[in-house]
């Protein structure tokens, strides 16, 4: 499994932007995926998830009815739509492939990890 987080930048409050983590290989495309954050000085936290199929999703309640997470499995690639962006939304974004095929709020059951994008909101 190769995880790559795109998508991220720089934006003003109210703000869309759509983030994509795309799977190089064929593997883990069975796997649930996770969106994760991390702030400066904050730990890492659950966004979003998705189960394999797509038939199941979750939300951070900091999220729920801003952020929609979808899954084109033809194009191996998970996406994190972000609308209504808030400055406490800046943070750098992180996908990750959970061991079954549903997705977890815990990030311990994730085994493999994007390298990261950075999302900056400005007030």
């Amino acid at each position: 499994v190769q995880l790559q987080a795109s998508g991220g930048g720089l934006v003003q409050a109210g703000a869309s932007l759509r983030l994509s983590c795309t799977n190089s290989r064929r593997t883990a495309s069975n796997n649930g995926v996770g969106w994760f954050r991390q702030a400066p000085g904050k730990e890492r936290e659950f966004v979003a998830g998705i189960s394999w199929n797509g038939a199941s999703v979750g939300y951070a309640d900091s999220v729920k009815g801003r952020f929609t997470v979808s899954r084109d499995r033809a194009k191996n690639t998970v996406y994190l739509q972000m609308d209504t962006l808030k400055p406490e939304d800046t943070a750098v974004y992180y996908c990750a492939a959970a061991r079954s095929a549903t997705y977890s709020t815990d990030r311990r059951l994730y085994n493999y990890w994007g390298q990261g994008t950075l999302v900056t909101v400005s007030s």
